[in-house]
């Protein structure tokens, strides 16, 4: 992805899922968050025409697994995108920042490093009831979100955009 052109050269991925292969990374800790995030964007993904042959979800422990496995995922190039998510609630401590900060970073570092797009699906919330809230299909619907990012950016991959 090297181009540089004009401003009337614009190139953009779309949201057609057909032959894209998906890798999704989800956490178990906060995991009725992270189920319903992850439900979501399989069937959007589902909807927009990604095969449930093309899906394939790894589970991890919690947030700072994330980018140990989508690295060996990006490593073993057969998948087109990675959509990593979890969910991190802050606590009384410190914890909250050291995870949410080191996933995420973690998680840039496999995509500028591997040339597969990574899709940060983690939610950082003050509080369960925000979180709760983040992963309802009904109102914010992060898990779709997350899913069109990443049927964009394959595409934009793809393109050699």
């Amino acid at each position: 992805m090297s181009r540089t052109g004009s401003y009337s050269e614009q190139l953009e991925g779309t949201l057609q899922g057909d032959g894209v292969q998906v890798a999704l990374v989800v956490s178990r800790f906060n995991g009725d968050i992270s189920e319903r995030m992850m439900a979501s964007a399989v069937r959007t993904l589902g909807r927009h025409g990604v095969k449930d042959d093309h899906m394939e979800i790894f589970r991890v422990p919690g947030a700072w697994e994330l980018p140990q496995v989508a690295a060996q995922l990006a490593e073993q190039g057969v998948v087109d995108v990675i959509i990593a998510i979890g969910c991190v609630i802050r606590g009384e401590t410190s914890h909250y920042d050291i995870v949410a900060g080191e996933a995420a970073r973690g998680l840039m570092d496999v995509a500028l490093g591997s040339g597969v797009p990574v899709i940060l699906g983690l939610l950082t919330t003050e509080n369960r009831e925000q979180a709760e809230e983040r992963a309802d299909p009904d109102r914010l619907d992060k898990g779709a979100e997350v899913a069109l990012a990443a049927l964009e950016m394959a595409a934009l991959y793809r393109s050699g955009g």
